[in-house]
């Protein structure tokens, strides 16, 4: 049976640059997944990510990514495309290492059959220890509904948890989840 990733990478202490962890979290929260779909908070891991693209038949990442579009507007791209946007316009050290991963793993042998990166533009990068600007927080929902359609289309079978999800399926059980860290309504 094919292996399944869902990835976020990116930074929560350094504002939009926050998103693929903030959504990855959501994705979470509300879906359900078969146990052949693992799902990874990558964080800012770089190369650390190798053992864990390696084993993946099929990859889909969620990150903050600099297209030059109004902010909040998400972007998918697929296969042999997605390596080109991961270090086009390097906002971080985190997207050097992923596409440093992405090679790794092609140069192994072992790169994704699959590969999907649902990216939003982020509006403010200078924030240090701040929360994702509005247009930020209000793609999340979005790329989650992208990143479900991408699995089903992917034959993966995903199902909500339920109305609001579960409040036990945390993918980060400490305090720098999204209700904790931000301090907001969730």
């Amino acid at each position: 049976m094919p292996r399944t990733l869902v990835l976020g990478i990116g930074n929560i202490l350094w504002g939009d640059e926050g998103f693929g962890i903030r959504a990855v979290e959501e994705f979470f929260r509300a879906w359900s997944m078969p146990e052949d779909v693992a799902v990874i908070d990558g964080g800012t891991q770089g190369l650390y990510l190798v053992q864990f693209v390696t084993g993946a038949d099929r990859l889909l990442v969620f990150d903050a990514i600099d297209y030059g579009l109004p902010p909040g507007t998400l972007k998918i791209v697929r296969d042999g495309e997605v390596p080109k946007f991961t270090g086009a316009k390097k906002m971080s050290l985190h997207q050097t290492g992923f596409q440093e991963v992405l090679s790794a793993a092609d140069l192994l042998g072992r790169y994704p059959a699959r590969l999907a990166l649902v990216g939003c533009q982020p509006l403010d990068l200078e924030n240090w220890g701040g929360a994702l600007t509005d247009p930020v927080r209000n793609a999340v929902a979005p790329a989650i509904a992208a990143a479900v359609d991408i699995l089903r289309e992917w034959g993966v079978a995903v199902s909500p948890r339920g109305a609001g999800g579960c409040a036990r399926a945390r993918l980060l059980a400490h305090d720098l989840d999204f209700a904790s860290y931000e301090r907001r309504a969730v």
